[in-house]
C-alpha cells in the first residue's frame, strides 16, 4: 500500500529540520514525513564533534576575506555570509519566543571570534582586514590587537611560552557565538514531532521516482527489520548531507547532471586536560598554509556541548571515498556518471595542489599533528590531546567550460517544476541554514511564497533587506535576538572535558 503525504524530508539534520519547522509554521495543514537512515537525530554533519559548530558569520574565518594582488582585502564574501547568518539568528529568536525552540543556551552561547596572524606580513594583513570590516555595521566592535601583553591576557594558553620577537596580531570580536547544531536540530525535531510530523529513524531511502501527476514515489527500507514502505509525496527535500548527491542522481532530474562530489574527511585534536580548556575561551582562526586549500584553515576552537566547554584544534585532512562518516567505500565510484565524469577528471588535473596537500596530511603522524599545533600553543603536549575523526565533507564539483571546477560552499539544486530540491556542499552550510531553506521555498513554492511573506517577515524581520545597508534595522534585530537567545546573560560554562 502506498502512503500519501504532502512533503517528504530526507535526512534528520539541520537543513531538513529547519525546512520542516518553517513549513509547519506556514502550512500547519500539510502532512510531513521525515526519513533518517541512522537511529538518531543530527548524526552526521550537524553533530557538534563533526563539522558544524563554529557559527560561521565571517567574523574570524580568514578565507572569507582574501587579500588581493594590490594588498587590499576583499570583504564581499564576509558580508554575504554574515548577512545570511543574521537570517538564521532571527529565525532562532522567533523560535525561542514562539515554542519552536526550548532552551537557547543548549545550542548557542557567546564566545569571542578571533583571527590570528604572525609575522610582519600577517600583522599588516590583519590591520587592513580590520580597517575594511570595522567600517561596516555587521562587524562593528571588531578590535585590532598587536600588543603582546594584551595577547597574553586574552589568550593565555596561546601566549604562554610565545616568542614575541616575531610580531603577532588579532582581530577580536567579542559578540561571536558557539553553536551546537546537533542540539539545535534535536529541539527543532522535538517541535516537529509534537506537531504531528511522522519522523522515521533507522529508515533508508532506496529509490525515488517521478509520477505522471508530478508527485514522487519514495521507497524506503527499515535498516533493522528490512521492512519496506512506499510513500507518495507532492514535494521532496533531500537534506541528506553527503548522500544528497546520489539521491538526487537517483531522482533523474536534469538539474543534477554535471554535478559530482569530492569527499574529504577530517580529524581534530581534542583536549583532555580541563586546566588547559579553562585557559582558552575563544574561536581562534589562522591562515591556511601556502598551497593548502581554504578548507584546511587551522583553528583553536572552544565548543560548548551539554553545558561544558571543550577545546579542539585542527582540522587535519584525511581522505576516504565514503560520502558519509557512516557511508560505504563504494560511494564515490557509484556517483560517477557520463555527465559528471569530465568535470571530475578536469578537477583532478587543476587541483593538484589539493591532492599534494591530502597526501602530506595522510602521511603526518600524531606527533607531527601536535607539532603543527605549536603555532597556536607553543607549549603543546601531545598527552593533553586525543585524535578524533570528524564528519565527511563532500565538496561540489560542477561543470565549467570543457572541464570542471571544485567549489567550496553550498548549492541548492531544484527541479524546474519545484517538486524536488536538495542541498549539496559543506561550509558554511549549517550557519546559513535558514537563508538556504528560504531559497528552497522561494524556488519550489513560488505561488505560495507570496502569501507566506507576511508570516515570514514575522519570523525574519529583515527578509528582503540587506542589513549591511540598513544600520537601524540591524541594531533593532540584533538587540531583539540577543535578548531572545539570552546571549546578554553571558553565563559562564563549566570547564569540564566535553565528550562526544
Amino acid at each position: 500500500m502506498t502512503e500519501k503525504t504532502d512533503v517528504v524530508l530526507i535526512g534528520a539534520g539541520i537543513m531538513s529540520a529547519t525546512l520542516g519547522a518553517l513549513l509547519r509554521q506556514l502550512q500547519p495543514d500539510w502532512s510531513i514525513t521525515m526519513f533518517e537512515r541512522r537511529d538518531a537525530a543530527a548524526p552526521e554533519s550537524s553533530d557538534p564533534w563533526n563539522n558544524a559548530g563554529t557559527g560561521h558569520s565571517a567574523l574570524c574565518e580568514l578565507n572569507y576575506t582574501p587579500q588581493q594582488a594590490d594588498g587590499s582585502v576583499d570583504i564581499t564574501k564576509a558580508i554575504d555570509i554574515n548577512e545570511r547568518f543574521q537570517v538564521s539568528r532571527q529565525f532562532w529568536s522567533y523560535g525561542a519566543e514562539n515554542g519552536i525552540l526550548d532552551d537557547p543556551s543548549a545550542f548557542i552561547n557567546p564566545i569571542p571570534h578571533v583571527s590570528f596572524c604572525h609575522g610582519a606580513d600577517g600583522v599588516d594583513y590583519l590591520r587592513k582586514r580590520h580597517e575594511a570590516l570595522s567600517r561596516h555595521p555587521l562587524f562593528d566592535g571588531m578590535e585590532f590587537i598587536d600588543d603582546a601583553d594584551e595577547f597574553d591576557r586574552r589568550l593565555p594558553l596561546m601566549g604562554k611560552g610565545r616568542d614575541y620577537a616575531e610580531p603577532v596580531a588579532l582581530n577580536w570580536t567579542e559578540t561571536g557565538t558557539d553553536i551546537d547544531f546537533g542540539a539545535l536540530t534535536k529541539q527543532l525535531l522535538a517541535y516537529l514531532g509534537s506537531s504531528g510530523v511522522d519522523i522515521a529513524f533507522g529508515t533508508e531511502v532506496t529509490n525515488l521516482s517521478k509520477q505522471r501527476d508530478g508527485s514522487w514515489t519514495i521507497k524506503v527500507r527499515n535498516t533493522r527489520t528490512r521492512a519496506t514502505r512506499t510513500v507518495n509525496a507532492k514535494f521532496v527535500f533531500v537534506g541528506a548531507g553527503g548522500y544528497a548527491l546520489p539521491l538526487l542522481q537517483k531522482s533523474g532530474i536534469s538539474e543534477i547532471a554535471g554535478f559530482a562530489g569530492f569527499p574529504v574527511s577530517g580529524q581534530f585534536l581534542r583536549c583532555t586536560n580541563p586546566e588547559l580548556i579553562a585557559q582558552h575561551r575563544a574561536k581562534v582562526y589562522g591562515k591556511a598554509a601556502v598551497g593548502a586549500p581554504p578548507m584546511s584553515v587551522p583553528h583553536l576552537d572552544t565548543r560548548v556541548i551539554n553545558g561544558k566547554a571543550g577545546l579542539l584544534f585542527g582540522p587535519y585532512a584525511g581522505w576516504t571515498p565514503k560520502f558519509l562518516k557512516d557511508g560505504k567505500m563504494s560511494d564515490l565510484v557509484k556517483s560517477v556518471r557520463a555527465g559528471n565524469l569530465v568535470p571530475m577528471l578536469g578537477v583532478g588535473v587543476t587541483e593538484l595542489g589539493l591532492v599534494k596537500y591530502l597526501v602530506s596530511e595522510l602521511a603526518k603522524s600524531q606527533a607531527g599533528k601536535v607539532n603543527t599545533m605549536e603555532e597556536f600553543i607553543p607549549r603543546a603536549d601531545g598527552q593533553d590531546w586525543e585524535l578524533i575523526t570528524a564528519g565527511q565533507r563532500v565538496q561540489i564539483i560542477r561543470r565549467k567550460g570543457a572541464g570542471g571546477v571544485l567549489e567550496l560552499g553550498t548549492a541548492v539544486i531544484a527541479a524546474g517544476d519545484g517538486s524536488i530540491a536538495g542541498l549539496l556542499g559543506a561550509s558554511p552550510g549549517a550557519s546559513t541554514c535558514v537563508s538556504a531553506m528560504l531559497d528552497v521555498m522561494q524556488r519550489c513554492f513560488p505561488s505560495e511564497y507570496a502569501a507566506w511573506t507576511p508570516k515570514l517577515k514575522e519570523m525574519v524581520p529583515s527578509l528582503g533587506v540587506k542589513l549591511s545597508e540598513n544600520q537601524s534595522l540591524f541594531q533593532e534585530v540584533w538587540d531583539w535576538s540577543t535578548k531572545a537567545l539570552r546571549l546578554s546573560d553571558n553565563t559562564p560554562v563549566s570547564a569540564g572535558v566535553a565528550r562526544g
